[in-house]
């Protein structure tokens, strides 16, 4: 009880705090990372043409579990895609590996993206339930204005993985219509750690399209259709035991907004979407196959949201009304070196449906221009049902009284305080939130764990997971010099992992055994970090940050992936057109590793990069060159993150060039 006292009277900073137009609105507890044209900090990046999963290492809260060089897995507030939630543009979106080769963020570009908001634990709850947090891509949307056409091209290269990046973008305005069209495309061989030697199956090619339109019909009312299209092919994954032969999703979307004349609406937000992603798991390319496998899969998810954003008085309210279907199928074919004998089937997601209904309401209560209290609430209904009768009889076999459909109800609120005044910041919240368990902790049947070398069996009659949370941040800033730091603690209860269960004999050649979804009493995790900026001159700043964390079950073993002390330092210079920096990065050594969940220790590693960048003007047009060392000592290196401990890219030197007419 002691130590848990001790660990709430130490919570700190949910740093993400973003400054407000209207200083009489508190800040709210979120980060957001820049990413495209909405702002200028984009032409100070010093990679802008490197991978969203890049932008999102950045963030202070946000870690990426590693499989390869592509598709990074985000974990927020080291909770993975279990625990949290992410969307673009408010749209639910679900991958169909059950392998997580493809999270959300893959199916997007920096080209076509302007902002990555983060919000820590039950603050992410707009779109739908989460316990550690959620991410939010905004993409790039035009204004309307005056009539103008805008032309970009992007090209890149980087030495290492020989990675070839060329892209495009053409954008045009008028005062009652706009369109944003954008495509990117990407090609890398293997990528070579810091000993030199080749990782293979690290290669991949990536074509990525996004289109948005607009039109204004009337003074406050407009109509905006959306379209992504991302086909990734040949991608390569060293630290599993499969390759992916396709990884493909067509993303829509209809908006209708309103900006009421009513003084106490602000705008009125109304969207429907409907998205499909196919995704093909392959072992053609491996050595040494014992038995080959085929094993795609698909989702696909129809939704909406209506959400209204007004003020009375002094309260300023945000009420959203969201809605999906999702459809999640996976199969496994198995094909024997004997041609003699016959190939085996099965579902691994046996055809889930789930339909989520859900209301969220949030009202920040401004009591002065200093300080805040925000209260945020939601309910939700979420029904599973399996439509397979062949998938459901699976599942029977483990689980004979088992229902096809289950509902459940979730719910979450929040409340936070802040403070603001003569560069003195501080606040504090608490919240409580449940989750459904994904398709995989329910309904997955044998899904072969690379990691731990256990096939995974869903549990149906999984309790909902319930999240009492706590935050608290102070800082200090002036007009050179800011210090912060945040703390997040998660008690979280009926945790669900897997459970060795020696009944049940495995399907995957090598398996270790068995593991049954269940839940723990509960799990706890801690997360506490220091920022700081000072900017030295007009010319020079410097920026810094520390964090520690902490994960232990209800049987006092650690956590896998909790990330053991980072460390980030780095020194900018900017002088009219031209912008330097010199980064340092690294992790102290993880002493405190998971062995229960056999999860092996990771080495302390320190690495340098460094970027450079000019700006050139002539006749109207614009031509940004960029360019950098990453990994300048060429440290062999892996981190927690990295599944199965594969080796981080080696010495890269890249080259951006961007040109604007």
């Amino acid at each position: 009880m002691k130590k848990i006292l001790f660990l709430l009277l130490l919570n700190g900073l949910v740093s993400f705090a973003q400054e407000q137009k209207d200083t009489l609105v508190p800040k709210d507890l979120k980060e957001v990372i820049i990413i495209g044209k909405k702002a200028k900090i984009h032409e100070k990046q010093s990679k802008s043409l490197a991978s969203i999963d890049e932008f999102l290492d950045k963030a202070s809260q946000v870690d990426l579990i590693k499989r390869g060089a592509y598709a990074w897995e985000p974990i927020i507030n080291n909770m993975a895609t279990e625990r949290t939630l992410i969307t673009i543009d408010g749209m639910r979106i679900f991958g169909a590996c059950t392998d997580k080769m493809d999270p959300i963020t893959s199916y997007v570009e920096v080209s076509n993206l302007s902002e990555a908001t983060i919000h820590s634990g039950q603050q992410g709850s707009c779109f739908g339930s989460t316990i550690g947090g959620a991410i939010d891509l905004k993409r790039n949307q035009n204004q309307f204005g005056n009539q103008k056409w805008d032309f970009a091209v992007n090209s890149g290269f980087e030495t290492n993985n020989r990675q070839k990046i060329i892209g495009s973008s053409v954008n045009y305005t008028d005062s009652l219509f706009y369109v944003d069209t954008d495509i990117m495309f990407r090609d890398a061989d293997n990528y070579k750690a810091g000993n030199n030697k080749e990782v293979l199956f690290s290669q991949f090619k990536k074509l990525n399209f996004s289109g948005t339109s607009g039109f204004k019909f009337s003074q406050n009312k407009l109509i905006e259709a959306s379209l992504i299209y991302d086909k990734a092919t040949d991608v390569g994954y060293p630290a599993l035991p499969m390759d992916v032969s396709l990884a493909e999703a067509l993303i829509t979307s209809l908006k209708y907004m309103v900006i009421p004349k009513s003084p106490l609406l602000k705008d009125w937000e109304t969207k429907v979407y409907f998205n499909t992603i196919t995704h093909r798991m392959d072992d053609t390319k491996r050595p040494s196959v014992p038995i080959h496998m085929d094993m795609p899969g698909w989702s696909e998810t129809f939704g909406m949201y209506s959400k209204i954003t007004g003020n009375k008085s002094n309260h300023h309210f945000l009420i959203n009304l969201n809605s999906f279907y999702n459809k999640s199928v996976a199969e496994m074919t198995m094909y024997p070196s004997n041609p003699n004998e016959n190939s085996m089937f099965m579902y691994t997601w046996p055809d889930v449906r789930t339909f989520y209904t859900g209301f969220f309401a949030e009202d920040n209560w401004v009591f002065n221009c200093h300080s805040g209290l925000k209260l945020s609430l939601s309910l939700g209904s979420h029904t599973n049902d399996v439509a397979s009768d062949f998938g459901l009889q699976s599942l029977q076999i483990f689980y004979p009284e088992m229902e096809a459909q289950k509902t459940r109800l979730l719910k979450s609120i929040g409340l936070n305080y802040n403070y603001n005044k003569n560069g003195l910041e501080y606040g504090f919240g608490t919240g409580y939130s449940e989750r459904a368990p994904s398709v995989s902790e329910g309904y997955g049947f044998y899904l072969f764990n690379s990691s731990d070398r256990f096939d995974y069996i869903g549990n149906p009659n999984l309790r909902n997971e319930k999240s009492i949370e706590t935050n608290v941040f102070f800082g200090y800033k002036k007009s050179k010099y800011n210090v912060k730091i945040s703390s997040t603690f998660f008690r979280i209860s009926d945790f669900i992992v897997g459970q060795p269960n020696d009944f049940f004999v495995p399907m995957t050649i090598g398996a270790s055994g068995v593991k049954l979804y269940t839940t723990l009493d509960y799990a706890t995790i801690f997360n506490v970090d220091i920022t700081t900026e000072w900017k030295i001159s007009k010319q020079f700043q410097w920026s810094g940050k520390i964090k520690y964390s902490r994960g232990q079950d209800s049987n006092k073993n650690n956590l896998p992936f909790i990330s053991p002390v980072s460390y980030q330092t780095e020194l900018k210079y900017r002088y009219q057109k031209l912008n330097v920096a010199i980064e340092c990065i690294g992790n102290g050594s993880q002493t405190q590793f998971g062995s229960f969940y056999e999860e092996k220790p990771t080495a302390a590693f320190t690495i340098l990069n460094f970027s450079a960048g000019y700006k050139f003007n002539w006749d109207g047009s614009i031509l940004h060159i960029k360019m950098g060392v990453e990994n300048i000592i060429n440290t062999y290196y892996t981190t927690y993150s990295d599944w199965n401990k594969i080796p981080r890219i080696g010495r890269n030197i890249y080259l951006n060039l961007e040109i604007k007419i």
